[in-house]
């Protein structure tokens, strides 16, 4: 049975493929959820909604590929997967160039389908568990206090806690004390642990370089 927080959103002008696609998906146990136009579906989308995008590439109005990239323009994170009886290569690789999962003809196989759309909802689910750790690490962030914040900023630019003490000002035996306020903050059992939940948080980058300011805004 599916996770009840995602669904399979069918976007298909063609009733006999919408309503195929939607017995296939609950043939399964995936929630669905059916539209026959892309305009209907922008008029009750939401930013929140998990899941994936069974999508249409000609549809009278607006098309399945306007309406990727009018999912790009809102931020959307939902993957699409384009289904089509009129696609061809150059239309598959303007799709996934732009972001797209994954590009089906018609007809296709149900288990084929099924698999595209399994691995859609787990990607989803990835990146959903991602957001939402770095979210909690954000927040914790937020709670240091100002001169924590100054110690964890010489701790990423890896200074030790004699060389962050001098900067600072302050007696190693305090820098240590921030050190340890600041793990039991951040929930982490020690300090590469503490450089580890930064790193997942964005606030190091590729080479390892810090960036907290945005962090600490």
């Amino acid at each position: 049975m599916a996770d009840a927080h995602t669904k399979v959103f069918v976007v298909d002008d063609d009733v006999a493929a919408r309503e195929a696609m939607q017995e296939l998906m609950q043939s399964v146990g995936l929630n669905v959820q059916t539209f026959a136009s892309a305009n209907e579906f922008l008029e009750v989308y939401d930013s929140q909604w998990r899941g994936c995008v069974l999508l249409d590439v000609r549809m009278p109005g607006m098309s399945g590929l306007q309406l990727q990239q009018e999912m790009c323009r809102r931020g959307s994170h939902l993957p699409l997967i384009f289904v089509s009886a009129h696609g061809d290569i150059p239309m598959a690789v303007e799709t996934l160039k732009k972001g797209a999962a994954d590009f089906v003809e018609k007809p296709f196989g149900g288990q084929t389908l099924l698999d595209k759309v399994h691995e859609a909802l787990r990607q989803d689910e990835l990146r959903f568990r991602r957001q939402t750790q770095m979210e909690e690490i954000q927040s914790r962030l937020a709670l240091l206090m100002p001169k924590e914040k100054d110690v964890l900023q010489y701790l990423m630019e890896g200074k030790r806690s004699k060389q962050i003490a001098l900067a600072l000002g302050l007696s190693r035996k305090t820098v240590d004390w921030h050190l340890s306020v600041m793990r039991e903050k951040m929930g982490a059992d020690s300090t590469g642990d503490l450089i580890l939940l930064l790193h997942k948080a964005g606030c190091l980058g590729v080479d390892g370089s810090p960036h907290l300011a945005a962090s600490f805004a």
